[in-house]
């Protein structure tokens, strides 16, 4: 699978409201076929920090992706939000799932 972990810098005056600003595109990807898991977090050191973390089932997803629509929406309207460029790791490793991190397994 892709795996894809990126950081977003947003503009003050866009933080509270990113996640609507970013919801088309949220949604768009969501709905693509491929796409394993798509998932917004809210940096706990950074206010306006956002960390996305992605996941599609092979390059053939991967690619589909990009060449979206959607993506080429939000090529266009995202960056008017953010403080500087996004940081990217995408990197291909094996499976297609999370596994358990049994180092803080919870007794049941």
């Amino acid at each position: 699978m892709i795996f894809i972990t990126a950081k977003f810098e947003v503009r003050p005056e866009s933080v509270e409201e990113w996640p609507t600003i970013a919801g088309p595109f949220t949604e768009a990807t969501r709905a693509e076929p491929g796409c394993l898991w798509f998932d917004w977090s809210r940096s706990l050191d950074a206010s306006n920090e956002f960390v996305l973390v992605e996941a599609f089932a092979d390059d053939a997803a991967g690619a589909h992706h990009v060449g979206s629509d959607h993506f080429k929406a939000a090529q266009r309207d995202l960056p008017p939000h953010l403080a500087s460029t996004p940081k990217i790791i995408s990197t291909t490793v094996p499976g297609t799932g999370w596994s358990e991190l049994g180092e803080l397994a919870v007794a049941g």
